[in-house]
């Protein structure tokens, strides 16, 4: 098979997305004296991800607005422990955003490989995060120069893994099925997502996490993409 072009998520396969969230979740934390609400930092990280996760489902079934789930998630995770402060949840969602876009740490061999790639292959991003925070962490981790087309779920409509994302890409690449392949984290969302628009995928998981699902290739590091491509 001699691919043309090759899709990259962003969050969690080249951009490090828990340790940069975790960095950002430490400073807000402290910035804000969360220590008043919450009985330790730990409890304030857990209850966030779990209320988090939810709304992102509900976000990505177009339930609820993107400007909502920015706070709301905060917003949900203060109220747990018996705050009722919508100011603050809306201050912790713009600095959230804003804090972890300007976090920089990147997968191990992240820009050796791009270098590497982008002398044989289109390189592009398909990403479900929002738009302007995605394009700043892209910008502040000098990964712009690799990519020709960076895909955002606002710009497509859709999000992965709805193969109409998957369809917009190839064609704002301009490029076929067959000729390219999906390089991703999410079993659901790259990995289904990217088959089901007839795409080759790569599942990263560095996390050697166990798994049922067939895909065209799997890696546990992104220096072992140098013997599939």
């Amino acid at each position: 098979m001699q691919y043309k072009s090759v899709f990259f998520d962003l969050d969690r396969t080249l951009w490090d997305f828990e340790s940069n969230a975790m960095d950002t979740f430490i400073e807000m934390y402290d910035k804000h004296n969360l220590n008043v609400i919450f009985p330790d930092f730990d409890t304030f990280h857990k209850t966030y991800r779990g209320i988090n996760k939810q709304l992102w489902e509900e976000y990505r079934n177009g339930n609820i607005e993107k400007e909502v789930l920015k706070y709301k998630r905060f917003e949900l995770t203060i109220e747990e422990f018996g705050y009722q402060d919508e100011t603050l949840a809306k201050k912790l969602g713009e600095d959230y955003v804003t804090l972890s876009a300007n976090k920089t740490k990147l997968f191990p061999d992240t820009h050796s490989m791009l270098a590497y790639l982008k002398n044989k292959y289109n390189l592009h991003i398909i990403t479900n995060g929002f738009h302007e925070v995605q394009f700043k962490k892209i910008k502040n981790c000098n990964l712009e120069q690799y990519f020709q087309k960076i895909i955002t779920s606002e710009q497509a409509g859709t999000q992965k893994p709805h193969i109409d994302i998957f369809q917009f890409a190839l064609k704002e690449a301009n490029t076929g099925a067959e000729k390219s392949i999906m390089v991703g984290d999410d079993l659901e969302g790259d990995i289904k997502g990217a088959k089901s628009a007839g795409i080759d995928q790569v599942f990263f998981n560095p996390n050697h996490q166990s798994h049922q699902e067939a895909c065209t290739y799997e890696i546990h590091a992104l220096k072992e993409l140098q013997q599939i491509l």
